[in-house]
């Protein structure tokens, strides 16, 4: 197999010419070409009055060797195209492998688990995901929250309600095993050569479920409303858990992927003398435009042509006072979501459909915040900072789960909003206008603001008046990290238990999450022998 780079189409040109100009650039006859598959597909909208689909694609052919050896510009040999896995160990497992939390980490540890005849069994906090998106629902449209049924906790994870972006920086031929079993379960072919895949929570809630039983019909198992209390740890080993206060499973190969909003389960680890060390992370709120503004500004003329589909951005600003401010998990044509974990605070995130076809464009705006801004040695002190500002949100939204909102020209002014413009925000149950300067950090509203000033020259019409600044995205990251072993994957000081994922420190997004679920579950595999 061999990869061809930079292979261009017009916008207007049909798909079915890309065969000709793989063809072309390899100077073969038809006939010698076996197979193609398109690798990956991106857009280049860097010139005006012109947007090109750039295709890198993998190609079979007759003679490959002499195409190799002619040397043709941007033709590769393919090294390796797909996931091999690893050899399965000779230690006896006397007790099944645990995997703590159903997000992207701990659904491919246990999927991989189950996969090479493991028995894994999937302890889940929340509920799966049908019950789970009718009280995520319900706290939306009602304002009735569930501590164990929310955005952050049940199957899935926090990456069910998003845009379900696969976008990630890390070369790791896992990322490929991930978007292909995405693909197996239900999510569309397109992941898999796109320059920045996406599936939508509409789509993804049906693969997880897909995931699910598939981990059971290999032998798995998955138990919802199983909240793991504490964990039993002996000479600094893991030996068992504790599910719900009442119940205790043992196991020796226990991997953590509890993502980044599992507060109780970080302060019982701390208890239990697992090693956690303070990580930065960013905050800051939810910037909202029309997504027509943003597809006019991103593709010009082209903004309404039917092969684009919503435009998205992401931009990045050194401020003057030495900080950073920069959008994360933008949404296009999608909608900004009520995430509280816990009551009586108010936290935001960003979702979007697998269409992207709603008015508003959204992003998280964010300010990097430091450990030495939490005011204290304590490893969760990122945790108390962020739960301070969630539920400054809460009282100043009015104590109901409506969230602080500011119009842009308004923040920029320090004037509370009174009124709405152009953006009609999309956050349920809804927004209360307030100074966003009261529940947030003074650096970090001073950021944002010369930061918006900046970005609305790279980006026009980022900083409009009539923007919505809905606050407080607090959950970015993870303020914490369960220091674990380079070489084992194993905590530091705590062996057999495997910190995995956003919630362990160690990954941010979907596919990077997948990828070290996947290389936990091997370092089980590669220990204990599955008879």
């Amino acid at each position: 197999m061999i990869r061809i780079s930079n292979l261009k189409l017009g916008i207007d040109e049909d798909i079915s010419s890309l065969k000709d100009l793989v063809i072309k650039k390899l100077k073969i006859k038809e006939k010698d070409l076996i197979k193609y598959n398109i690798y990956k597909e991106s857009i280049d909208a860097r010139r005006r009055g012109k947007i090109d689909f750039v295709y890198t694609v993998d190609a079979q052919v007759n003679n490959e060797d002499k195409i190799l050896k002619s040397k043709v510009k941007d033709v590769v040999k393919v090294k390796q195209a797909t996931y091999i896995g690893v050899e399965i160990g000779t230690e006896k497992l006397n007790n099944r492998p645990i995997i703590i939390g159903s997000g992207p980490a701990g659904l491919f540890a246990a999927l991989l688990l189950a996969q090479k005849g493991y028995n894994p069994l999937l302890l889940e906090r929340g509920l799966d995901v049908d019950n789970r998106t009718n009280d995520i629902n319900n706290f939306w449209n009602n304002r009735k929250f569930k501590n164990n049924s929310n955005v952050q906790f049940g199957e899935g994870g926090a990456g069910t309600f998003s845009d379900g972006k696969l976008t990630t920086r890390i070369k790791d031929i896992r990322c490929r095993k991930v978007l292909e079993e995405l693909v197996n379960f239900g999510s569309p072919d397109e992941i898999l050569y796109s320059h920045k895949p996406h599936v939508g929570t509409d789509i993804l809630k049906g693969v997880v479920k897909n995931i699910r039983n598939e981990i059971i019909r290999l032998g798995g198992e998955v138990k919802f409303d199983s909240k793991v209390t504490d964990v039993i740890v002996e000479n600094q080993e893991i030996k068992a858990v504790v599910i719900n206060e009442t119940e205790t499973i043992e196991s020796e190969a226990v991997i953590l992927a509890i993502g980044h909003s599992a507060r109780d389960t970080y302060k019982m680890l701390h208890k239990r003398g697992v090693r956690i060390i303070q990580k930065p992370f960013a905050i800051g709120a939810r910037i909202e435009h029309p997504q027509e503004l943003i597809n006019k500004s991103q593709y010009k003329e082209f903004y309404n042509h039917p092969r684009l589909g919503a435009a998205d951005y992401r931009l990045i600003e050194h401020t003057s006072n030495a900080r950073t401010a920069y959008t994360f998990c933008m949404c296009p044509g999608g909608s900004v979501i009520a995430s509280a974990s816990n009551e009586f605070e108010v936290v935001t995130n960003g979702m979007s459909e697998h269409a992207r076809d709603k008015a508003n464009a959204n992003s998280a705006f964010l300010v990097n915040v430091l450990p030495e801004d939490f005011g204290s040695e304590d490893p969760l002190a990122g945790v108390h900072f962020q739960e301070k500002y969630e539920k400054l949100a809460y009282e100043l939204g009015g104590k109901n789960y409506n969230a602080p909102a500011q119009l842009v020209g308004d923040f920029l002014n320090d004037k509370v909003t009174t009124s709405l413009g152009s953006v009609e925000p999309s956050y349920k149950p809804g927004v209360e206008f307030v100074d966003l300067r009261e529940c947030l950090p003074e650096f970090v509203t001073t950021t944002m603001k010369e930061a918006l000033v900046s970005l609305d020259n790279k980006l026009h019409g980022f900083a409009m008046h009539d923007a919505v600044l809905t606050g407080v995205e607090t959950r970015s990251s993870a303020p914490i990290r369960i220091v674990r072993d380079e070489e084992t994957l194993e905590s530091a000081n705590t062996k057999n238990l495997y910190p995995c994922g956003e919630g362990a420190g160690y990954a941010g997004g979907i596919v990077t999450a997948a990828v070290d679920g996947i290389k936990c579950a091997e370092k089980i595999i590669m220990k204990y022998s599955n008879l």
